[in-house]
């Protein structure tokens, strides 16, 4: 086997991230995606003498666990790539990938409460971005997903799975209607042409829906037309703002030089366990709604009344959502975040939510903690995907609180960090999974480890 070789064989052990492991001729093959019985043909990208890299080209033979029904866009649209397994199959899977990262990092004598599936499989998402491209070259606009594999290639994905209805008809009355004005899309390639993204985002407890376009700056268009034609669409939610943001940046991502409201408010609002969220266009918010009800519940559960009437530090706070469901009953809530814009977001909530024992503080977790004049009981963190970095888990555990939760959207990550948690005095006690992201290869996790001293067994 040499490299760009073409080769054929069965994909054997799907782990997790959606990375899949096999044989080939006594070498162990790695490959992105593939599902466990599947024929496939690939091309080798790296060899050595005993294992090799190889990339996806062709599906010969599907799994025999496929199935599912799926979408028309299914194989094309990079988006759910275990659609074709029986969701049942699917938590199966997951459980059984993270229990066997915990396993070989050597994390024993904890608890395994389970995995939990989100409460819908479909029409969970609660925010998609689409892009602007044609589905092959010079052909008629599309608007919708990147093909698999492909750069430039766009398929409009009118039969989604994962989204309501009202999703699909702006989407595709959007891309009837810039089709009919003749209107550019940007060209990544040449960085040429005017419409670019377009991100859906709804409050799936509130049935607020907000729309924003995203062009560049390379046209004078006015977009009223836009906005009056969106106004007129018969959607199920109610459509609290339409936004227009230029974004003349280089890279393939939306974000923001200059926003305009055409319509109504640039935020809406979610609630969540109660509690009522603002959440502005560019702020994070968990994409499944009724699944992160499910996941703070865990969350809350695990701290149980270990917060209640005590000091509690929520670190990588975000928009303060576990931090404010924790301040019902907790003395004061201390949030600490990096992200200036999600620390404004998060007070204000609080304000919203009437809760004044909550501050939520913009900065270096290490640096903020230091300063703080209280020490915590009980800590929650919530990182992002690449989980703890740096010196964080040391900064962490000297802060000497007698519980952790720590809640997780990578269980790689969240392995890694545990291990030196537990070097640090820590024991893991209790570890659940949560299903946010149904048909796709990702789950969240939570732990709880309790401080048990550098002398532990």
């Amino acid at each position: 086997m040499k490299r760009k070789d073409i080769i054929e064989f069965e994909v054997g052990k799907m782990e997790f991230g959606g990375i899949s492991r096999s044989m080939y001729e006594d070498k162990r093959i790695k490959m992105k995606g593939g599902i466990t019985g599947q024929r496939v043909r690939a091309v080798v990208k790296k060899s050595r003498s005993d294992s090799g890299e190889v990339k996806q080209l062709e599906l010969v033979e599907p799994s025999p666990i496929e199935t599912a029904d799926v979408c028309r866009h299914f194989r094309q649209c990079g988006g759910c790539s275990i659609l074709s397994i029986p969701y049942e199959k699917q938590l199966e899977i997951k459980k059984d990938q993270v229990l066997d990262l915990f396993d070989k990092a050597g994390l024993k004598d904890y608890e395994f409460v389970g995995i939990n599936p989100s409460p819908s499989s479909v029409a969970y998402r609660n925010k998609m971005e689409y892009t602007f491209g044609d589905e092959y070259k010079d052909g008629p606009l599309s608007l919708g997903m990147h093909k698999v594999g492909r750069f430039i290639d766009i398929v409009t994905v009118d039969d989604c799975r994962i989204v309501d209805q009202d999703f699909k008809t702006i989407m595709t009355r959007t891309r009837d209607f810039f089709e009919e004005k003749g209107l550019p899309y940007y060209r990544s390639f040449n960085h040429q042409g005017y419409l670019r993204h377009l991100v859906v985002r709804k409050g799936e407890n509130t049935g607020e829906l907000m729309v924003n376009i995203v062009t560049s700056s390379q046209l004078d268009y006015n977009m009223d037309e836009y906005k009056d034609f969106l106004l007129g669409l018969d959607l199920d939610s109610e459509l609290v703002g339409v936004l227009h943001t230029i974004n003349d940046g280089l890279a393939d991502a939306v974000q923001c030089d200059e926003m305009r409201i055409l319509y109504g408010r640039d935020y809406f609002y979610e609630e969540v366990l109660g509690l009522r969220f603002k959440v502005s266009p560019f702020s994070f918010f968990q994409t499944n709604t009724k699944g992160a009800e499910a996941l703070y519940t865990i969350a809350r559960k695990f701290a149980g009344d270990r917060g209640h009437g005590k000091v509690v530090f929520d670190l990588y706070s975000g928009t303060g959502t576990i931090g404010q469901l924790m301040a019902k009953t907790a003395k004061k809530v201390y949030g600490i975040e990096l992200v200036e814009e999600a620390v404004v977001a998060a007070n204000q909530n609080a304000v919203l939510n009437n809760l004044d024992n909550c501050e939520f503080i913009a900065g270096d977790v290490a640096k903020v903690v230091s300063s703080l004049p209280e020490k915590p009981e009980l800590i929650i963190v919530d990182p992002p995907r690449a989980g703890i970095l740096g010196n964080g888990v040391k900064d962490i555990a000297e802060f000497g609180a007698k519980e952790i939760v720590y809640v997780s959207c990578n269980p790689r990550s969240l392995v890694e960090n545990v291990v030196e948690f537990e070097d640090r005095g820590y024991k893991l006690d209790k570890l659940e999974l949560m299903d946010l992201f149904p048909n796709t290869p990702h789950v969240e996790a939570a732990i709880l480890m309790t401080y048990c001293g550098l002398d532990k067994e």
